[in-house]
């Protein structure tokens, strides 16, 4: 794969500010919150930024409405389209609903069910098509040739990405400097939202991205020194199963200080002492920050540390822990 991005596709430090008054109107300025029994099993002082309490569900929200509000009134009336496993297409969904036009997302039959009818609550068309980035891609070109609607990359897009930045910088806003800021990794669009954004508040803050050992593209890329690709990976985490793309892979490997990866044990085990001890409901993906920084409790012991929770999108009929 060409990795090489032109600047000019490079979105800024200017575009998360600018993003960041555009989607005021349709997004939440989610809380932070604290958890001492965390506090004490990681050692660490962990701030947790919960996106699962985000307009649709989740981050993605910041991105999509940036990239459908920021479009031209007539490149709007075409609508918008996607790929996605679920978050992102039912945050885009979201976000064209409120601004009236339409929106259709390509997503693989093995997506939760959940999350697809997400989309369809927010007005949003599902396509089914085969559970692999490729299968993804290419009905998702035959809808945009047929349509004329505006691709919204779920995370190659420079929108998308100044979008997600507005999360960090909420969070630097809330509770100042950090040693760490720790957020999961598939496709990149938050681990680069995070890494634009620290560079410019708080330069001397590590960005770790956390993956699933079963999904473990982005660590091997990032080992690598190029992206690895791997396209139907089979992990709990259903919303990492993406491989990085050349916007997301120029933050990657450039301001991430490593990539650490959790077992599906780690993962699940993680999902359930979060809705145990702090009560709230989080989706298996937003769990593997927290199961990356209890499995590597050494490097992050004494350390004030941002945990983004990404979601909370979870099918409750078939909550991990529950499945034989």
């Amino acid at each position: 794969m060409d990795t090489k991005v032109r600047e000019a596709d490079i979105p800024t430090f200017d575009d998360v500010m600018a993003a960041r008054e555009r989607i005021a109107p349709y997004i939440h300025r989610t809380p932070v919150l604290t958890s001492s029994y965390f506090n004490e099993l990681s050692g660490a002082e962990l701030f947790f930024k919960c996106e699962n309490f985000q307009k649709a569900g989740a981050f993605k929200a910041r991105g999509a409405s940036n990239a459908v509000f920021g479009l031209s009134e007539d490149q709007a009336q075409k609508g918008v389209a996607t790929h996605s496993s679920g978050n992102h297409a039912l945050s885009l969904s979201y976000a064209a609903g409120r601004r009236g036009i339409k929106a259709i997302a390509v997503m693989p039959r093995t997506a939760p069910e959940a999350k697809k009818a997400a989309v369809r609550g927010y007005g949003g068309e599902v396509r089914e098509c085969e559970p692999s980035t490729a299968a993804r891609e290419a009905m998702l070109e035959e809808v945009v040739a047929c349509t004329g609607a505006d691709f919204v990359h779920p995370y190659n897009d420079h929108r998308v990405i100044a979008g997600q930045g507005t999360c960090s910088l909420e969070l630097h806003e809330e509770v100042g400097p950090l040693d760490a800021v720790v957020a999961p990794i598939g496709g990149g669009g938050m681990i680069s939202g995070t890494c634009l954004t620290m560079s410019h508040t708080s330069p001397s803050t590590k960005v770790y991205a956390a993956e699933p050992k079963n999904a473990d593209d982005a660590y091997r890329s990032f080992h690598a020194g190029e992206i690895i690709e791997d396209d139907a990976p089979q992990t709990v985490a259903d919303g990492l199963k993406v491989s990085l793309r050349p916007r997301t892979w120029h933050f990657v490997s450039n301001y991430v200080a490593d990539v650490l990866l959790a077992t599906e044990e780690e993962i699940i085990e993680a999902m359930y002492l979060t809705w145990q001890r702090m009560k709230i409901v989080i989706e298996p993906s937003s769990a593997v920050p927290l199961a990356t920084i209890l499995k590597n409790r050494d490097l992050f012991a004494g350390q004030r540390v941002g945990v983004i929770l990404t979601g909370g999108n979870v099918d409750l009929k078939k909550l991990p822990w529950m499945q034989s």
